[in-house]
C-alpha cells in the first residue's frame, strides 16, 4: 500500500486495520537474548510536536511515517512505540510485520496544559493491545509531590499494570519526579534527572500494582552518567533507556547511552526524536549508530 492510499482505505474499509493486525507476523520481545532497539513516535498524541527549534517538526504525518518506515527497515531495529493513529497507519503500510509493537496508553497529560500531570489513560487499553495482538504497552508516570493530579495518575497506572499482567502483556513504565518551573506551582513541568530523583522514581514505579512480573522500566540517563550504575541498583526489573530530544550534541547522547547499556538490568533503548529527526537529517545513519551501541 502507498501513503496516498491511507485515507481512502480508512474511509472506505476501516476494518482493514484489524485485518492487517490479525495477519501480522509476530516475534518474541527479546530475540536470541539480544538487546532491544525500539523507535518511539507517541509524542504527537500529547500535543508535543517540537524537535529542537522547530515547534511543529512532527506535525507532518506523511513525513513522520516515511521516517518511521525507514527506521523500521534498518537492520537491528526491533520495533516501534506509538499511539493508535500512527500504529494503524503502519499496520496498513505493512511496516510492522515481525516487529515488536508497543502501544502508548496514557496521553491525556497534554503538553503545556494546567492538567498535564493528571495523565489520564486516553490511548490504548489493555484489552485493545490484547485484541490487536500487540506485544507490550507503555505508560508515562510523572509525579510532582505538589500536584494532586499525580495521585490520579499513580492510582490509574497501578490498575493498568494489574490489567496488563492479567493478560500476560509486558508494560513499560516511564517514571519521573517532576516539578513546576515557577515557585508558585505554575509553569511547565520539568523532569528532575538527578541521581536521587531517578532512584526514587524507579523505586515507586517498581512497587506499583499487585505484581511486577510483567513490568519493565523505561528510564532516563541521569544528569551525571557516572551515577547510573548506582541508580540502576534500585530495582531488579528489566529496563530500557529512553532518548528524548538531544539537541545538537548527538555524539554526547550516544556516549551517555553507551555507558548505561553496559549495566546488567538495561536491556536496550527506546529512542524517538533523536533517531527520527537527527540534527544532520540522516535518519538511517542515526539509527545505524544506535544499533551499533547495542
Amino acid at each position: 500500500m502507498e501513503f496516498a492510499d491511507l485515507t481512502r482505505i480508512r474511509a472506505q474499509r476501516p476494518e482493514a486495520i484489524l485485518e492487517a493486525a490479525a495477519r501480522r507476523p509476530r516475534r518474541r520481545l527479546l530475540a536470541d537474548g539480544r538487546r532491544l532497539l525500539i523507535v518511539a513516535a507517541d509524542h504527537p498524541a500529547r500535543g508535543a510536536l517540537g524537535v529542537g527549534g522547530d515547534p511543529f517538526a512532527m506535525a507532518n504525518r506523511r513525513d513522520l511515517l516515511e521516517r518511521l518506515c525507514l527506521a523500521l527497515s534498518r537492520p537491528g531495529v526491533d520495533g516501534v512505540l506509538a499511539s493508535a493513529d500512527v500504529l494503524d497507519d503502519l499496520l496498513l503500510l505493512g511496516a510492522l510485520d515481525g516487529k515488536v509493537v508497543m502501544g502508548s496508553m496514557n496521553r491525556g497529560g497534554l503538553a503545556g496544559a494546567a492538567f498535564e500531570l493528571d495523565d489520564r489513560f486516553t490511548g490504548y487499553r489493555p484489552e485493545d493491545l490484547e485484541r490487536l495482538g500487540f506485544d507490550a504497552g507503555k505508560l508515562l508516570l510523572r509525579l510532582d509531590y505538589a500536584d494532586p493530579g499525580s495521585l490520579t495518575t499513580l492510582h490509574s497506572a497501578a490498575r493498568v499494570v494489574d490489567a496488563m499482567a492479567e493478560r500476560g502483556l509486558p508494560v513499560f513504565i516511564e517514571p519521573f519526579l517532576t516539578r513546576r518551573t515557577r515557585g508558585d506551582g505554575t509553569g511547565p513541568p520539568r523532569n528532575d534527572l538527578s541521581a536521587e530523583a531517578v532512584t526514587r522514581s524507579i523505586a515507586i514505579a517498581s512497587g506499583l500494582a499487585g505484581t511486577s512480573a510483567y513490568t519493565w522500566l523505561k528510564v532516563p540517563v541521569t544528569e551525571n552518567p557516572d551515577d547510573m550504575a548506582r541508580v540502576m541498583e534500585t530495582s531488579t526489573l528489566p529496563a530500557v533507556l529512553l532518548g528524548g530530544d538531544i539537541g545538537d550534541d548527538q555524539d554526547a547522547a550516544y556516549e551517555k547511552w553507551r555507558g548505561a547499556l553496559r549495566l546488567p538490568t538495561v536491556q536496550g533503548l527506546v529512542v524517538g526524536r533523536a533517531l527520527l529527526y537527527p540534527p544532520d537529517g540522516d535518519v538511517a545513519g542515526a539509527v545505524d549508530t544506535a544499533v551499533g551501541l547495542l
